[in-house]
Parts: C-alpha cells; sequence; structure tokens
C-alpha cells in the first residue's frame, strides 16, 4: 500500500501542531485515570464492589474478583429502543455480549442507556429542536455510565445520527479504557429512492393523498435496520470503520444475517483482548489521533457522506483534545476523489454499496492512492491496513479476506483512478455572510451558482406558507435564519426538500441559506447551511433583507450579498421567535452555552480539554 501523500501529511502536520497544548492535557488526564486507584477493582471497596455485582446473578463472583484471579469486566453501553429501527436489533445484543465475554474468560454488564432518538420522526416538528443538542446528552449519558469505575474495556452500541457521535465524546471522557464499537446494520432495500422522493415531491404539489404518502414511506422504511439512503447514519458506519472502531467490514452487513451476529462476538472477544486486565490494552483515546481525524474526513469526501458531519467530527475531535476547522475538510475535499454514489448522490442503496465492494474496496482504493494513512491505530489490533478487507463465514467463525479489486458496479462505486468526481462532496463557502457547508455530490454542477433574490424567513413554517401562497414561483434564496445552536438547537430542515425541489423542476434559480441544518442525505436543491456565526449570536445572516441579491457559488467556495450589511444593525437572542413548550426550556442551558456550527454546535469541550 502506498505511503500517505505529502498534503495528507501536511494537514495531519498542521493539525497536531494546532492541537498541542490541548492534546498534551487530555493525554494527561488519561494517563492520571490510568494510574488512578479509582479505575481498578482491586484497590475498590468491598462495599461499592458488592453493589457493583449485587445483579450479576452468575456472574456476580467473577465481577468481585480478587487479586491476581480478576478478570475483565466490559460496561456495555447501549442506544436499544424499539421505535429507532435501526436500533431495535440491540434488544437481543447484551445476552450475546455477555454470553460471548463469558466463553473467553471475562465478564459484561449494562453500564447505561442512553437516548437514541429518531430525525425521521421529528422532522419538522418541535422535537427535532432536540436533536442536535441529544448529541451532548447522550455523551454525559455515556459517560454517567462509565463514571463507576468497575469496567475494564467497553462496547458501544449505536448507529443513527447524534448517537454514535454522542457515544465517541462520552467514550473519550474516559479515554483510558479500550473501547469497541458494534453496529446492528442496514434494513432490506424497500421501494427504489427514486419513487419515494417522487411522491414526496407529488404530495407537496397537493397531487398524492396523504394515504398514497404513507403507503410509499412504509415500503422505503419498513424492517428493523438502518434506513437505506446514504444519510448522518449510515456516515457514521463508514466514519467508524475508517477510523477503526469498528471490527474491518462490519458497518453494512443485514441485523439478521449469520455474520452480523459472528461480528458481534467477535467484537466482545475483541474487546476483551484490549481490556485493562491484558497485555494488550489499548485507549481510545490514545488510539484515535490526527490521523484518525483526518482519514475520517477523507472517508465522508469520497462517499459523499453527511454535511452533519461538519458539526460531529470537530466534536468528536475537541473531545479528544483535537482541533479541527473546515478548513482542513475543504482542503482535504480539493484532493479526495468522490469514489461512492449512494442516494441521494446516485440511485442505489448502502445494500447495493456494500454488495458492489463496499468499504473494504473504499479503503483500499484511498490506501493504494495515499489517500489515507494506512498507520493509524484501529481495534484490529494492528492499522487500518485490516480494513482493506471483508468477513466471511467459513463453518461457523470469521474470516477476513482482501476487499475486491474490481468494482462489482461501477455506476456505484469507482476506482480512485476513475472516479465519479476528482473531488469530494463537501465544499466550505466563506464571505460577506460567513462560514457555511454545502454538500455538492447531489447536486447538477449547471445548479453550483444560483444568484436570486433574498426571501427571508424566521420560522420553517413561514417557509412553508410562503410555498403554499405561491409566493416562491420565482428565481429565489430563501434565507432561514435563527436556526442555529443558540437560537433553536439546530434543527434539520429536511421537510424542505420536497417544496424547494419541486421549484427548481418548474425551472426556477433555487437555492437555501440557513444556520440551520439540512438533512445528512441533503438533495440536489443548493443549500448553504450551518452558516456561522448564527443570527442569534448577531451573525451577516440577521442582516439579509427581503430582495437583497444573494450569490452562493460551490465552484469558487464564494456565499456573498450584494449589499451593505456593515450599515446594518445586527440581530440577537432578544430577536428570537417566541419558544414555548416541548422540553425547550429544560434544554435552553445547553442553547445558551453553545458553540459556533465550526465547533460543533455543542458544549465547547476543546477549552476544556
Amino acid at each position: 500500500m502506498a505511503k500517505p501523500t505529502d498534503r495528507i501529511l501536511e494537514i495531519q502536520d498542521r493539525i497536531r501542531t494546532r492541537s498541542q497544548d490541548s492534546r498534551r492535557r487530555y493525554l494527561d488526564d488519561i494517563a492520571m485515570m490510568t494510574d488512578s486507584p479509582d479505575t481498578d477493582r482491586r484497590q475498590i471497596s468491598c462495599s461499592n464492589m458488592a453493589h457493583a455485582a449485587a445483579s450479576a446473578g452468575a456472574d456476580q463472583n467473577d465481577v468481585l474478583g480478587a487479586g491476581v484471579n480478576l478478570k475483565p469486566n466490559v460496561g456495555i453501553i447501549t442506544a436499544y429502543n424499539d421505535m429507532l429501527s435501526a436500533h431495535q436489533p440491540f434488544e437481543t445484543y447484551p445476552q450475546i455480549i455477555k454470553a460471548a465475554a463469558r466463553e473467553v474468560g471475562a465478564t459484561a454488564q449494562v453500564a447505561s442507556g442512553v437516548p437514541a432518538m429518531c430525525d425521521g420522526v421529528t422532522q419538522g416538528r418541535p422535537g427535532m429542536e432536540l436533536s442536535l443538542i441529544s448529541r451532548d446528552v447522550i455523551a454525559m449519558a455515556t459517560a454517567v455510565g462509565l463514571s463507576h469505575g468497575v469496567y475494564d474495556a467497553a462496547i458501544c452500541l449505536g448507529v443513527c445520527d447524534k448517537i454514535v457521535p454522542g457515544l465517541v465524546i462520552g467514550a473519550l471522557s474516559f479515554g483510558h479504557l479500550p473501547v469497541v464499537f458494534a453496529p446492528a446494520g442496514p434494513m432490506s432495500t424497500g421501494i427504489p429512492n427514486a419513487e419515494k422522493a417522487a411522491v414526496r415531491k407529488a404530495f407537496a404539489k397537493g397531487e398524492a393523498s396523504r394515504e398514497e404518502l404513507l403507503k410509499s414511506e412504509v415500503a422505503a422504511y419498513h424492517g428493523p435496520g438502518t434506513c437505506t439512503f446514504y444519510g448522518t447514519a449510515n456516515s457514521n458506519q463508514m466514519l467508524m470503520e475508517i477510523m477503526g472502531l469498528h471490527l474491518p467490514g462490519a458497518a453494512f452487513v443485514h441485523p439478521h444475517d449469520d455474520l452480523r451476529h459472528a461480528l458481534t462476538v467477535a467484537a466482545t472477544q475483541r474487546v476483551v483482548e484490549l481490556s485493562r486486565q491484558k497485555g494488550a490494552a489499548q485507549r481510545i483515546g490514545e488510539m484515535l489521533d490526527e490521523r484518525s481525524f483526518v482519514n475520517a474526513i477523507v472517508g465522508l469526501h469520497a462517499t459523499g457522506g453527511s454535511t452533519n458531519h461538519t458539526l460531529h467530527l470537530p466534536a468528536m475531535a475537541a473531545a479528544a483534545g483535537i482541533n479541527l476547522t473546515w478548513q482542513d475538510f475543504a482542503d482535504l475535499s480539493e484532493i479526495t476523489p468522490l469514489l461512492a454514489r449512494i442516494y441521494p448522490n446516485g440511485s442505489a442503496d448502502v445494500n447495493y454499496f456494500h454488495a458492489a465492494g463496499g468499504m473494504g474496496f473504499v479503503v483500499a482504493e484511498l490506501l493504494e492512492s495515499g489517500l489515507l494513512d494506512g498507520s493509524a491505530k484501529t481495534v484490529s489490533g494492528d492499522d487500518l491496513h485490516d480494513y482493506a478487507s471483508e468477513p466471511f463465514l467459513d463453518r461457523g467463525d470469521i474470516v477476513w479476506r482482501a476487499a475486491p479489486k474490481v468494482s462489482g458496479n461501477s455506476d456505484i462505486l469507482r476506482h480512485a483512478t476513475n472516479p465519479h468526481s476528482v473531488n469530494g462532496g463537501l465544499k466550505m463557502l466563506d464571505g460577506n455572510l460567513g462560514k457555511a457547508v454545502i454538500k455538492t455530490s447531489a447536486v447538477a454542477e449547471t445548479r453550483h451558482v444560483i444568484s436570486a433574490p433574498a426571501a427571508v424567513f424566521s420560522t420553517e413554517a413561514e417557509v412553508k406558507e410562503a410555498y403554499q401562497a405561491g409566493d416562491l414561483n420565482r428565481d429565489v434564496v430563501v434565507v432561514l435564519r435563527f436556526q442555529g445552536p443558540m437560537a433553536t438547537g439546530m434543527p434539520e430542515l429536511h421537510s424542505l426538500t420536497p417544496l424547494l425541489s419541486n421549484l427548481q423542476d418548474e425551472g426556477y434559480k433555487v437555492a437555501l441559506v440557513t444556520d440551520g441544518r439540512m438533512s445528512g442525505a441533503s438533495g440536489s436543491v443548493p443549500a448553504a447551511i450551518h452558516l456561522c456565526p448564527e443570527a442569534a449570536d448577531g451573525g451577516p445572516i440577521g442582516k439579509i433583507e427581503n430582495g437583497d441579491l444573494i450569490t452562493l457559488d460551490a465552484k469558487q467556495g464564494k456565499l456573498v450579498a450584494n449589499a451593505d450589511l456593515d450599515a446594518r444593525a445586527a440581530l440577537g437572542v432578544s430577536s428570537l421567535p417566541a419558544q414555548r413548550g416541548f422540553a425547550r426550556s429544560l434544554f435552553a442551558g445547553l442553547r445558551q452555552q453553545a458553540t459556533g456550527a465550526e465547533q460543533g454546535g455543542g458544549l465547547n469541550l476543546l477549552e476544556q480539554s
């Protein structure tokens, strides 16, 4: 495999230099926790250990342990609930993990459950305002579970949007522990994505009934497992693999496949091998470094992944004392080819992607091209080169074989020498409106530059009302403000996609500019999102007026308003629309502490590391 290119090494080096002080403080904390008597069960009081082992049943004596015979104890952090299809399979995982741990001389306990909300259920509704905030709640809930100090390693069960980043952040707060992530896999393929999108657009026009829409949606989301489009949930799984937190090839195996069960058993056995009671202890906080995060960004670009990770990766990195910026994303996008087209960036879903060669093929191509640093450490026990492979069952046992050298379908997956695009699927925008992100991989090149008058709104409902009234039937840049982390918790605005797509289909030049988020599966309408500083923080987006000419130029990376914004007064928190009910007051403190979007839109972990 080729060595990392000079450009990759240069970006790694500048991140390392930029993060030197915060990373050193973080590693000092890991060393302190490693040596602390509070993390060694042999030094914990008998009364405390009795509480920890009281409900362990047949494992009680092994959890209590004694002296040199102390067996590793694995803490299970689970995001199980049976409302969220991707997490429903986790119901049986604790028993599988406990049994697998016993087979290799260890014990396992459910340390905590973390909340796992479904963005698909809350789209366009008040609950979506809690979505991004839930990432930090999940991180804190993970830390609460691990705070008991009776675990020698942890295994995290999560798949979807804010859940996996929250689990990573929480695990990094106990960075002295080895941690493995075990996924559940995608649901079976439903109706074609293009058919689903067509019914949504028809409903927005009033040309399809609610019964027809519901029938279509149920046919698309019809069983346990991750939704099969390439949004944040499946981007999470790609990241966990390319960052080495999964076992190789674990991301996209179906929940009911025998191989999935075997991978969960193998993940348990591996985390026991990595535990603090074994000689191969590998602490997650030391394992994940600047190489891991640069690899993650490259993987995101190469697969056309979720825009939400321009929020999550900086937040995850900050939890490890590493300072990522959007400039890092932008520079890596320029040198990373787009290898995969998965809906909404193509017609295929993740099951077809997996069948065409999947993650093993992507990792092998990127390693060969020098775009991944193969020396990055992983839970496999070696480095990232182990991940240029895929797992199979051989008489009930897992064997890993080299990833295919040829794509099974070039419409879905291509070689780095013949990519879908020479650049990654994400671009950064800058100008007199601030900084923003755009996902270009699903946007036709003819729409990469849009100039049109602004139509300014402060709520998602106002946009929908204007659409229904016909007020947007023109060339228009919809400017939706007060959607940032400080204002409303940064809800996704995915329910606007069918409306704006319809306007675009009518031949109008259409774009969206917002300090909020779109879905991680952002579609074909040019959308400058995550604009910061946000309106509630006095950002320029709050100074835009109806009729201002806005230019979104994804080719040059520009976002500008043809207006003298300096002559206008900024808005702020005092200008926010009324926010009442639906638990908004409960999370007000987290909104007030939120960082800007470029820093992750949540708690300021970098300053505290």
